[in-house]
């Protein structure tokens, strides 16, 4: 038996191997609690602040168990950093003889099939999308796994992938020509036979959806499952226990339907054209909502008369092109596949039309060229408990942001695990000298019009005197817009040759590249980059966030669990929108310290932190910083000279511990 002291000492195999490791207590613990949770196949909830080491404190547990591991990861971008980067260095301190494979969804691998069949039709949107094709179908001659990631030549957001792509509905599975070559079928024998295989939230519920379905397995059984980055698993889950129909399924179903028509019935000319048809049908569905963006609740989306038309007149054409693809399914698996494929979008439209499933609701959601009809889960606790108890297994589930003050009552609640084991395990960083915290004095209420400029007017003179190196986290997309504008006018006529980033200029990596490049460069963003940003040094050194992150209250699914925890007798304030709230807000502040030579203020731009009860229970939930309301402080902390001692500090105890429940 391995003794986790001994691998995780100054001098043990991780200290050979890694030429910055660090022997860090609370990292030796929580791998114990993992190695525990994983002997007794129990439920384990860690939290663990950043910089205690939870990579390794899960990755050396799981290599020595010598059973099969899953590894769920927040982001493909954590995914490749595991597989490529952590798990080989894991692996070689410790010479364990373990097999590792990377699993992504299969709209991430080049398909054969739909490739040759793309490049053969030569009908592209334009010639920029005709140029990445080729360039794809070049990558495809040579790439080993077929891992769109791999392809550099060819943006991620490029219109080309989805005719180089499979989906699960236009899959053709074993009868498909290419099926010995197929690259998502490599990558799943790979992952079957693997001891260890990495994958991300999304395709580990997918996997469980069909699982649910009675169809074959893609993940393999396993002894342990650990997620990480838990914290985003009650929206994941959310997403695929629920059902969703898009008017991007529908074009595409009628894309496909056109090309397979070409393909294996070029002699029947109904079968385009019933193709064309139900193409505009869908295009009218999203016209019939003025709106760019935005969510729907449907008994309100029932009062537009042209989105009842619409959607009415999409089931109408939708069944017409069902009943002509039953007439050719004969003559092609794709044609085949495409009539089941209809057949289940017109099933899912019309239960959605119904409303007949309980303890769902239902709503729409607006984007700027597609709609989605969304039948959500009010709880997906029942769901999620079924999988935990219906196979002897270890779960971890892990992240820096799970707990309230370090009750975990809201996130096990939520992914019904009332019973799990729980532990807690502060950042080793010293918050009170690295770091401060700003409530500015006398700033408008945070819903009132004059707010966002408030913000960014108080945010200035530390901008300044940070010489940039800036993150302006705003808590709505309009709000982030008016700040951006605000700023910029601001920057403009101070003199101050910063350069400004804006969420949305282009990729979010990309953008992050520019930024730590630029060293001095403030950046506007909204939900993108509240979480899953790292970066480190004097390139960020000051965050500013500009209210609370409640959720808005008229978002659909949000207001039917406060209306139904409201009708039980509960507080959904305290027990579900505040404790939300608090894990979004720490995502938020995560991203000022990320090692122990980081320096930084955190400013966050809402009163009610002091002016609120629940204020204190926010204030106890973040890293124990010192807190001011002087403006002339908070700029004096970017000084060289400025002292740790001035001021006072929220919380003068002692380094707390890990906390088991």
């Amino acid at each position: 038996m391995v003794d986790l002291d001994t691998v995780f000492s100054a001098t043990g195999p991780l200290a050979r191997v890694v030429k910055e490791f660090r022997a860090r207590p609370f990292q030796v613990e929580m791998a114990g609690a993992v190695a525990a949770a994983i002997a007794g196949k129990s439920v384990l909830v860690a939290e663990a602040g950043t910089g205690t080491g939870k990579t390794f404190a899960y990755l050396v547990p799981a290599l020595l168990s010598g059973g099969k591991v899953i590894i769920s990861t927040g982001t493909k971008t954590l995914q490749d950093q595991l597989f490529d980067r952590d798990l080989p260095t894991v692996r070689r301190a410790l010479n364990v003889p373990v097999t590792v494979a990377l699993l992504k969804g299969r709209a991430n691998y080049v398909c054969h099939y739909h490739l040759e069949r793309a490049l053969n039709d030569g009908i592209l949107a334009t010639r920029e999308d005709a140029r990445h094709l080729d360039e794809i179908a070049r990558f495809a001659r040579v790439t080993g796994t077929g891992d769109r990631a791999d392809c550099s030549t060819v943006p991620e957001s490029a219109g080309a992938w989805s005719h180089a792509t499979s989906t699960r509905e236009n899959c053709l599975g074993s009868k498909c020509p290419r099926y010995d070559t197929c690259f998502v079928m490599e990558a799943r024998r790979q992952a079957l036979a693997a001891d260890v295989v990495v994958v991300n939230h999304h395709l580990f519920f997918a996997d469980l959806v069909l699982r649910d379905e009675g169809a074959a397995e893609l993940l393999p059984a396993c002894n342990t499952v650990i997620f990480d980055e838990a914290h985003q698993l009650p929206e994941t889950a959310t997403l695929f226990f629920g059902d969703s129909v898009s008017t991007s399924q529908l074009l595409d179903l009628a894309r496909d339907a056109r090309l397979e028509g070409i393909a294996a019935a070029r002699d029947y000319a109904a079968l385009p054209e019933a193709s064309r048809v139900f193409e505009r049908s869908a295009r009218d569905l999203r016209i019939a909502f003025p709106e760019e963006t935005g969510r729907v609740p449907a008994p309100l989306a029932g009062r537009h008369a042209d989105f009842e038309k619409a959607l009415a007149e999409v089931l109408v054409t939708l069944d017409t092109l069902c009943a002509e693809l039953k007439g050719q399914a004969e003559r092609s698996e794709g044609l085949m596949r495409l009539w089941q494929r209809a057949l289940s979008l017109a099933e899912r439209i019309e239960r959605w039309r119904s409303g007949l499933d309980e303890g769902r609701v239902r709503w729409i959601e607006l984007f700027g060229r597609s709609l989605h009809l969304n039948s959500t889960p009010l709880s997906i606790a029942e769901t999620f408990r079924g999988q935990v108890e219906d196979s002897a297994r270890a779960w971890i589930l892990t992240s820096a942001t799970l707990s309230v003050n370090r009750d975990f009552t809201h996130y096990c609640g939520q992914m019904g695990i009332p019973d799990a084991r729980t532990a807690s395990w502060d950042s080793p960083y010293d918050f009170a000298r690295q770091a401060l915290l700003y409530i500015p004095q006398q700033l408008p209420g945070p819903n009132t019009p004059e707010h966002t400029g408030a913000v960014v007017d108080a945010a200035l003179p530390l901008i300044e005197a940070a010489g940039g190196g800036a993150f302006m986290l705003f808590t709505s997309l309009r709000a982030m817009r008016n700040g951006y504008e605000r700023l910029r006018e601001a920057l403009d006529a101070r003199g101050l040759k910063l350069p400004l980033l804006v969420q949305g200029e282009g990729p979010r990596s990309e953008m992050l590249v520019r930024f730590r490049d630029l060293g001095n460069a403030v950046l506007v963003g909204s939900h993108s980059f509240w979480e899953g940003v790292d970066v480190r040094g004097e390139a960020l050194s000051l965050v500013v966030i500009d209210k609370l992150p409640f959720a808005p209250p008229d978002d659909p699914v949000l207001a039917a669990r406060i209306d139904r925890m409201n009708r039980e007798g509960r507080s959904a304030f305290l027990e579900y929108q505040l404790p939300e709230a608090v894990i979004t807000l720490k995502q938020g502040a995560g991203r000022l310290i990320r090692d122990e030579t980081d320096r930084g203020v955190l400013m966050i731009c809402d009163p009610r932190l002091l002016t609120r009860g629940y204020g204190k229970r926010v204030l106890a939930s973040l890293p124990p910083m010192r807190l001011t309301r002087s403006a002339d402080e908070a700029v004096a902390f970017f000084s060289p000279a400025e002292p740790t001692s001035r001021g006072h500090r929220r919380g003068s105890r002692a380094p707390r511990r890990r906390r088991p429940a």
